[in-house]
Order: structure tokens, then C-alpha cells, then sequence
């Protein structure tokens, strides 16, 4: 698996990708009306995933995404009813972005608890600054 793009280095520019990952996600909202699926903002951490490949530059591979996806979506399924915080879109969606990254081996797990733990801090940067840093 070649990483084009290595992961941010400080937990500001984490801040400032999440914001931009899910940016790139919302662009599927609009699509999920084409196959008869009402698609809303609680659904887009099903995306991180792909989300996550394309800000690595990482072929998404049948086997990458397998990576991305098992590490994220079980991670959320095993934390959701537990962890209340899961419940806002913005910061499932940050959950799933994360735990992609430890499921291709970008981050080990006590780094990815760090940002989630500034994350849950910081959410509503995630959420208010529409300043946003193209990748």
C-alpha cells in the first residue's frame, strides 16, 4: 500500500482535515436521492473510509478498503451505544475518519485515543470554522 500523503503531524491540522474530510463527504448527500435513499449528515461516517484513502492518496484496493472500513465501522459499532458522543454526525464521522487511519497501520491506537479525545474537546471547530484547507 504506497501512502501518497502522510497523516497530519499536529492535532491542529487534524482539526483542519477532519473539517475538510467532512466536507468531501457531504458532496454523497446529494447522490443517495438517485438510488431512492434519503442520505443525511448521520450517515456519512460510513464514508470516512473512502474519505480517508482519498486524503492518503491510497488506491482504494479491495484490500485497503477492507482495512479502513473493518478498523472504523467495528470500532463504531462496539463504542456507539457507549459512548453517547457517537450520536452527533460530526463526531461519528471523525471516529470512523481516525480509526481508518489505525486500521491501515497510519497511527498507532494510544495516538488515535489522543485525537479522539482532543477531537471530542474540539468538536465544535470541527462543526463553526468553514475555513477550510484544500487537500
Amino acid at each position: 500500500m504506497k501512502v501518497k500523503k502522510q497523516p497530519p503531524q499536529t492535532k491542529d491540522q487534524w482539526i483542519q482535515e477532519i473539517r475538510a474530510a467532512w466536507q468531501d463527504a457531504t458532496e454523497v448527500i446529494p447522490y443517495g436521492q438517485v438510488i431512492g435513499h434519503k442520505t443525511t449528515e448521520h450517515e456519512l461516517f460510513h464514508v470516512a473510509p473512502d474519505v480517508c484513502l482519498k486524503f492518503r492518496g491510497i488506491k482504494p484496493t479491495k484490500t485497503a478498503r477492507k482495512k479502513a472500513t473493518d478498523a472504523a465501522l467495528a470500532s463504531y459499532v462496539a463504542n456507539r451505544n457507549d459512548q453517547p458522543i457517537l450520536l452527533d454526525p460530526h463526531m461519528a464521522f471523525a471516529f470512523c475518519y481516525i480509526l481508518s487511519h489505525y486500521g491501515l497501520g497510519l497511527i498507532d491506537i494510544t495516538e488515535g485515543e489522543e485525537l479522539l479525545g482532543f477531537i471530542e474537546d474540539n468538536l465544535e471547530r470541527i462543526k463553526s470554522d468553514q475555513t477550510v484547507v484544500s487537500f
